[in-house]
């Protein structure tokens, strides 16, 4: 194929992608926030929360990495360091799923786990957006998490790299006797 063909070619096949960034719009169109509040706080019907309703819920840089599938920079994250005992959340739909009892120090700058507590909250995605296959971590509502990866410590041998901003933390409740 001559290059001007190649050129052609590729020109029509990008005016066919959306733009980079450009969300899908998902979800009940007409939903307020109060009421993605009640479906969050009760665990229903978080698929029909649109994008429209989540920016308004969210800061901005925390919308941009579960729903843009952003990264947050290496070595900033509020729950990097976090060491005391209790259950992580997605940070969006507050769906329980890694346990601090998993949660392990890799040295790459995220917070880490080496298994999954609450299985039933996770969607594994194959990912190609970097030009080689990724693991894709996806809670049950489709909120991007981050990456697992097959260089974890034993028994499991991976690693959960998540975002601290797609996390939020729920202490554990002190025993009294």
């Amino acid at each position: 194929m001559n290059s001007i063909v190649k050129l052609v070619t590729l020109s029509l096949m990008l005016a066919l992608v959306p733009a980079c960034g450009e969300a899908d719009e998902r979800g009940d169109q007409s939903m307020t926030v109060e009421q993605a509040k009640a479906n969050i706080a009760a665990g229903t019907n978080l698929s029909t929360i649109p994008d429209s309703v989540w920016r308004q819920l969210l800061p901005k840089e925390q919308y941009r990495i579960l729903w843009e599938k952003g990264t947050e920079r290496a070595y900033t994250g509020k729950l990097l360091h976090n060491k005391a005992e209790g259950t992580y959340v997605t940070a969006g739909c507050r769906l329980p799923v890694f346990s601090s009892k998993h949660k392990y120090d890799s040295g790459t700058g995220w917070p880490s786990f080496w298994d999954v507590a609450y299985p039933q909250n996770i969607v594994l995605k194959a990912d190609y957006s970097l030009g080689m296959k990724r693991t894709e971590v996806l809670s049950a509502c489709g909120e991007h998490l981050g990456h697992v990866f097959r260089d974890g410590p034993q028994p499991t041998g991976l690693r959960y790299c998540l975002n601290s901003l797609a996390l939020d933390f729920i202490p554990a409740v002190a025993k009294t006797e």
